[in-house]
Protein backbone atom coordinates (compact mmCIF):
# COMPACT_ATOMS: atom_id res chain seq x y z
CA UNK A 1 0.00 0.00 0.00
CA UNK A 2 1.29 3.42 -0.81
CA UNK A 3 2.55 5.25 2.24
CA UNK A 4 -0.20 8.54 2.46
CA UNK A 5 1.12 11.64 3.61
CA UNK A 6 -1.69 13.67 5.39
CA UNK A 7 -1.20 16.86 7.69
CA UNK A 8 -1.24 16.75 11.02
CA UNK A 9 -3.97 19.58 12.01
CA UNK A 10 -1.00 21.18 14.63
CA UNK A 11 0.88 23.90 12.32
CA UNK A 12 0.68 27.53 13.38
CA UNK A 13 2.22 29.05 10.28
CA UNK A 14 -0.77 30.48 9.24
CA UNK A 15 -2.75 30.98 12.65
CA UNK A 16 -4.88 33.88 12.31
CA UNK A 17 -5.00 33.71 8.55
CA UNK A 18 -7.97 33.16 6.14
CA UNK A 19 -7.47 31.24 2.50
CA UNK A 20 -9.81 30.84 -0.08
CA UNK A 21 -9.04 27.65 -2.62
CA UNK A 22 -10.73 27.83 -5.41
CA UNK A 23 -10.94 24.37 -7.72
CA UNK A 24 -10.99 22.71 -3.82
CA UNK A 25 -13.20 20.01 -4.06
CA UNK A 26 -11.14 17.06 -5.12
CA UNK A 27 -7.38 16.63 -6.67
CA UNK A 28 -4.53 19.10 -6.31
CA UNK A 29 -7.22 21.87 -4.92
CA UNK A 30 -8.31 19.53 -2.08
CA UNK A 31 -4.82 18.89 -0.80
CA UNK A 32 -3.99 22.63 -0.44
CA UNK A 33 -7.20 23.49 1.17
CA UNK A 34 -6.72 20.85 3.70
CA UNK A 35 -2.81 21.54 4.04
CA UNK A 36 -3.73 25.40 5.26
CA UNK A 37 -6.22 24.37 6.82
CA UNK A 38 -4.19 21.89 9.12
CA UNK A 39 -1.39 24.89 9.47
CA UNK A 40 -4.07 27.12 10.94
CA UNK A 41 -5.86 28.90 8.22
CA UNK A 42 -9.69 29.53 8.09
CA UNK A 43 -10.73 28.38 4.80
CA UNK A 44 -12.87 29.04 1.77
CA UNK A 45 -13.51 26.07 -0.27
CA UNK A 46 -14.73 26.47 -4.05
CA UNK A 47 -15.51 24.14 -6.38
CA UNK A 48 -18.81 23.20 -8.56
CA UNK A 49 -21.18 21.52 -6.82
CA UNK A 50 -21.17 19.55 -3.07
CA UNK A 51 -17.26 18.79 -3.27
CA UNK A 52 -16.89 22.03 -1.72
CA UNK A 53 -19.17 21.70 1.30
CA UNK A 54 -17.63 18.04 1.78
CA UNK A 55 -14.02 19.21 1.82
CA UNK A 56 -14.77 22.11 4.09
CA UNK A 57 -16.58 19.55 6.36
CA UNK A 58 -13.18 17.39 6.24
CA UNK A 59 -11.38 20.40 7.65
CA UNK A 60 -14.12 20.87 10.37
CA UNK A 61 -13.84 17.46 11.15
CA UNK A 62 -9.80 17.19 11.19
CA UNK A 63 -10.14 20.61 13.71
CA UNK A 64 -10.17 23.49 11.37
CA UNK A 65 -12.32 25.85 10.60
CA UNK A 66 -13.47 25.74 6.96
CA UNK A 67 -16.89 27.29 4.90
CA UNK A 68 -17.47 25.61 1.19
CA UNK A 69 -18.40 28.53 -1.82
CA UNK A 70 -19.72 26.09 -4.58
CA UNK A 71 -19.75 28.23 -7.84
CA UNK A 72 -18.06 28.45 -10.89
CA UNK A 73 -15.12 30.90 -11.15
CA UNK A 74 -15.46 31.93 -14.49
CA UNK A 75 -18.12 34.11 -13.85
CA UNK A 76 -16.76 36.86 -12.93
CA UNK A 77 -19.67 38.22 -10.01
CA UNK A 78 -19.04 35.21 -8.45
CA UNK A 79 -15.73 35.33 -8.00
CA UNK A 80 -16.10 39.07 -6.31
CA UNK A 81 -18.45 37.24 -4.15
CA UNK A 82 -16.22 34.18 -3.32
CA UNK A 83 -13.63 36.94 -1.66
CA UNK A 84 -16.32 39.07 -0.20
CA UNK A 85 -17.30 35.69 1.62
CA UNK A 86 -14.54 35.00 3.06
CA UNK A 87 -14.18 38.68 4.26
CA UNK A 88 -17.62 38.46 6.16
CA UNK A 89 -17.23 34.93 7.09
CA UNK A 90 -13.93 35.27 8.68
CA UNK A 91 -13.04 39.18 8.78
CA UNK A 92 -10.28 38.94 6.60
CA UNK A 93 -8.35 37.45 3.82
CA UNK A 94 -4.97 37.07 3.52
CA UNK A 95 -4.29 33.92 0.70
CA UNK A 96 -6.05 33.14 -2.46
CA UNK A 97 -4.82 29.90 -4.15
CA UNK A 98 -5.88 29.63 -7.70
CA UNK A 99 -6.50 25.99 -8.55
CA UNK A 100 -9.86 25.64 -10.90
CA UNK A 101 -9.25 24.60 -14.16
CA UNK A 102 -10.89 22.15 -17.13
CA UNK A 103 -9.57 20.75 -20.00
CA UNK A 104 -10.95 20.09 -23.96
CA UNK A 105 -7.80 18.48 -25.45
CA UNK A 106 -7.59 18.56 -28.78
CA UNK A 107 -5.08 19.45 -31.80
CA UNK A 108 -5.17 23.28 -32.71
CA UNK A 109 -5.97 21.81 -36.44
CA UNK A 110 -9.40 20.35 -34.70
CA UNK A 111 -10.25 22.86 -31.93
CA UNK A 112 -13.84 24.52 -32.10
CA UNK A 113 -14.27 27.64 -30.11
CA UNK A 114 -16.17 26.46 -27.84
CA UNK A 115 -13.86 24.47 -26.00
CA UNK A 116 -11.01 27.09 -26.73
CA UNK A 117 -13.37 29.42 -25.14
CA UNK A 118 -14.18 27.03 -22.10
CA UNK A 119 -10.87 26.57 -21.17
CA UNK A 120 -9.77 30.02 -21.22
CA UNK A 121 -12.81 30.83 -19.61
CA UNK A 122 -12.37 28.85 -16.30
CA UNK A 123 -8.56 28.78 -16.23
CA UNK A 124 -7.56 32.28 -16.88
CA UNK A 125 -10.49 34.38 -16.82
CA UNK A 126 -10.85 32.67 -12.99
CA UNK A 127 -7.61 33.48 -12.14
CA UNK A 128 -7.56 37.09 -12.95
CA UNK A 129 -11.31 37.50 -11.49
CA UNK A 130 -10.41 36.50 -8.16
CA UNK A 131 -7.09 38.05 -8.31
CA UNK A 132 -8.86 41.65 -9.16
CA UNK A 133 -11.40 40.86 -6.29
CA UNK A 134 -8.88 40.28 -3.72
CA UNK A 135 -5.88 43.02 -5.12
CA UNK A 136 -9.03 45.66 -4.44
CA UNK A 137 -9.22 44.71 -0.79
CA UNK A 138 -6.10 44.58 -0.23
CA UNK A 139 -5.13 47.88 -2.07
CA UNK A 140 -8.35 49.38 0.10
CA UNK A 141 -7.18 47.82 3.20
CA UNK A 142 -3.30 49.12 2.99
CA UNK A 143 -4.56 52.80 2.12
CA UNK A 144 -7.06 52.62 5.22
CA UNK A 145 -3.80 51.22 7.35
CA UNK A 146 -1.22 53.07 6.03
CA UNK A 147 0.58 49.32 6.24
CA UNK A 148 1.18 46.53 3.38
CA UNK A 149 -0.87 43.64 3.95
CA UNK A 150 -0.35 40.03 4.84
CA UNK A 151 -1.52 39.24 1.19
CA UNK A 152 -0.71 36.24 -0.88
CA UNK A 153 -1.29 34.95 -4.44
CA UNK A 154 -0.87 31.50 -4.98
CA UNK A 155 -2.02 30.91 -9.09
CA UNK A 156 -1.51 27.36 -10.73
CA UNK A 157 0.38 27.45 -14.01
CA UNK A 158 1.88 24.81 -16.46
CA UNK A 159 5.34 23.60 -17.93
CA UNK A 160 3.04 23.26 -20.54
CA UNK A 161 3.23 27.35 -21.18
CA UNK A 162 6.70 26.75 -22.13
CA UNK A 163 6.58 23.64 -24.02
CA UNK A 164 3.22 23.96 -25.65
CA UNK A 165 1.56 20.75 -25.22
CA UNK A 166 0.92 19.41 -28.53
CA UNK A 167 -2.95 18.12 -27.99
CA UNK A 168 -3.39 21.15 -25.50
CA UNK A 169 -2.98 24.32 -27.35
CA UNK A 170 -5.90 26.29 -25.48
CA UNK A 171 -4.78 24.80 -22.11
CA UNK A 172 -0.85 25.86 -22.81
CA UNK A 173 -2.15 29.34 -23.93
CA UNK A 174 -3.95 29.45 -20.35
CA UNK A 175 -1.16 28.79 -18.51
CA UNK A 176 0.70 30.91 -20.37
CA UNK A 177 -1.33 33.58 -19.73
CA UNK A 178 -1.60 32.76 -15.69
CA UNK A 179 2.01 33.22 -15.68
CA UNK A 180 2.03 36.48 -17.14
CA UNK A 181 -0.97 37.67 -14.76
CA UNK A 182 1.08 36.29 -11.85
CA UNK A 183 4.05 38.85 -12.54
CA UNK A 184 1.64 41.88 -13.68
CA UNK A 185 -0.17 41.05 -9.97
CA UNK A 186 3.21 40.83 -8.35
CA UNK A 187 4.71 44.09 -9.77
CA UNK A 188 1.60 45.70 -9.77
CA UNK A 189 0.43 45.14 -6.20
CA UNK A 190 3.85 44.46 -4.47
CA UNK A 191 3.18 47.96 -2.73
CA UNK A 192 0.57 47.05 -1.09
CA UNK A 193 1.82 43.84 0.32
CA UNK A 194 1.06 41.44 -2.18
CA UNK A 195 2.97 38.43 -3.00
CA UNK A 196 1.65 36.62 -6.14
CA UNK A 197 3.43 33.39 -6.85
CA UNK A 198 2.58 30.64 -9.68
CA UNK A 199 3.26 26.74 -9.42
CA UNK A 200 4.00 24.23 -12.16
CA UNK A 201 3.25 21.19 -10.25
CA UNK A 202 3.87 17.88 -11.45
CA UNK A 203 1.23 15.56 -9.61
CA UNK A 204 -1.25 13.08 -10.66
CA UNK A 205 -4.43 14.33 -10.50
CA UNK A 206 -8.10 13.58 -12.64
CA UNK A 207 -6.66 15.62 -15.63
CA UNK A 208 -3.26 14.62 -15.33
CA UNK A 209 -3.23 10.82 -14.26
CA UNK A 210 -2.44 9.55 -18.61
CA UNK A 211 1.13 11.98 -18.15
CA UNK A 212 2.14 9.62 -14.87
CA UNK A 213 3.13 6.31 -14.18
CA UNK A 214 0.55 4.19 -11.73
CA UNK A 215 1.68 4.75 -8.07
CA UNK A 216 4.11 2.33 -6.92
CA UNK A 217 3.28 -1.16 -4.93
CA UNK A 218 4.60 -0.84 -1.59
CA UNK A 219 5.05 1.44 1.57
CA UNK A 220 6.77 3.57 -0.03
CA UNK A 221 6.12 7.44 -1.14
CA UNK A 222 4.44 7.76 -4.53
CA UNK A 223 6.49 10.45 -5.90
CA UNK A 224 3.46 12.06 -8.13
CA UNK A 225 1.55 12.36 -5.13
CA UNK A 226 -0.04 15.78 -5.34
CA UNK A 227 0.54 15.88 -1.53
CA UNK A 228 4.03 17.50 -2.09
CA UNK A 229 2.49 20.69 -3.64
CA UNK A 230 0.95 21.43 -0.85
CA UNK A 231 3.69 22.56 2.10
CA UNK A 232 4.78 24.95 -0.72
CA UNK A 233 1.29 26.83 -1.54
CA UNK A 234 1.68 26.74 2.80
CA UNK A 235 4.97 28.52 2.76
CA UNK A 236 4.14 30.81 0.28
CA UNK A 237 1.17 31.49 1.71
CA UNK A 238 2.48 32.27 5.21
CA UNK A 239 4.21 35.39 6.67
CA UNK A 240 7.60 34.12 6.03
CA UNK A 241 7.75 34.21 2.51
CA UNK A 242 7.10 38.36 2.72
CA UNK A 243 10.35 38.37 0.32
CA UNK A 244 9.06 35.70 -2.26
CA UNK A 245 7.27 37.10 -5.69
CA UNK A 246 6.86 37.01 -9.18
CA UNK A 247 8.50 33.79 -9.43
CA UNK A 248 7.15 30.00 -11.71
CA UNK A 249 7.60 27.27 -9.39
CA UNK A 250 7.93 23.71 -10.64
CA UNK A 251 7.07 21.38 -7.67
CA UNK A 252 7.02 17.62 -7.98
CA UNK A 253 8.27 14.79 -5.29
CA UNK A 254 10.32 16.12 -2.85
CA UNK A 255 12.08 18.83 -5.41
CA UNK A 256 11.00 22.69 -6.10
CA UNK A 257 12.62 23.91 -9.34
CA UNK A 258 12.48 27.78 -9.27
CA UNK A 259 11.93 28.67 -12.98
CA UNK A 260 14.44 31.15 -14.95
CA UNK A 261 12.89 33.48 -16.43
CA UNK A 262 13.53 33.95 -20.33
CA UNK A 263 15.82 35.86 -21.60
CA UNK A 264 17.32 36.62 -25.30
CA UNK A 265 19.50 34.11 -26.66
CA UNK A 266 20.82 35.86 -29.47
CA UNK A 267 20.95 39.55 -30.86
CA UNK A 268 21.73 39.98 -34.25
CA UNK A 269 21.92 43.65 -36.06
CA UNK A 270 21.46 44.47 -39.80
CA UNK A 271 24.68 45.53 -41.79
CA UNK A 272 22.33 48.02 -43.48
CA UNK A 273 19.34 50.43 -42.71
CA UNK A 274 17.55 47.35 -42.51
CA UNK A 275 17.06 43.73 -42.64
CA UNK A 276 17.18 41.47 -46.43
CA UNK A 277 15.64 38.19 -46.35
CA UNK A 278 19.25 36.69 -47.50
CA UNK A 279 21.29 38.25 -44.92
CA UNK A 280 18.40 37.18 -41.81
CA UNK A 281 18.89 33.83 -43.26
CA UNK A 282 22.95 34.66 -42.75
CA UNK A 283 22.35 35.95 -39.49
CA UNK A 284 19.72 34.65 -37.28
CA UNK A 285 18.80 31.37 -39.39
CA UNK A 286 22.67 30.07 -39.13
CA UNK A 287 22.45 30.90 -35.82
CA UNK A 288 19.18 28.67 -35.18
CA UNK A 289 20.51 25.95 -37.32
CA UNK A 290 17.90 22.84 -37.70
CA UNK A 291 16.04 24.24 -34.77
CA UNK A 292 17.23 21.32 -32.55
CA UNK A 293 19.79 23.58 -30.39
CA UNK A 294 17.56 26.95 -30.48
CA UNK A 295 13.24 25.96 -29.47
CA UNK A 296 12.91 22.29 -30.94
CA UNK A 297 13.18 20.86 -34.51
CA UNK A 298 10.59 20.72 -36.92
CA UNK A 299 8.27 17.71 -36.51
CA UNK A 300 9.46 16.77 -32.62
CA UNK A 301 7.23 15.66 -30.24
CA UNK A 302 7.94 17.33 -27.04
CA UNK A 303 7.02 15.39 -23.60
CA UNK A 304 7.20 16.87 -20.31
Amino acid sequence: MVKPLVPSFSGSELDGGVAVVTGAGAGLGRAEAIALGAAGAKVVVNDIGAAAESVAAEIVAAGGEAVGMPGDVGDWDFCTALVARAISTYGDLNVLVNNAGVLRDRMIFSMSADEWDTVLRVHLRGHAATCQAATAYWRERSKATGEPQWARVVNTASEAFLFGSPGQPNYSAAKAGIAALTLAVAHGAGRYGVRANALAPRARTAMTEATFPPPPDGDEVDPWAIEHVAPVVVWLGSRAADHVTGNVFVVYSGKVGVMKAPSLDGVFAAEGETWTVDELEKTVGAFLGDGARHGFAVGTDLKL
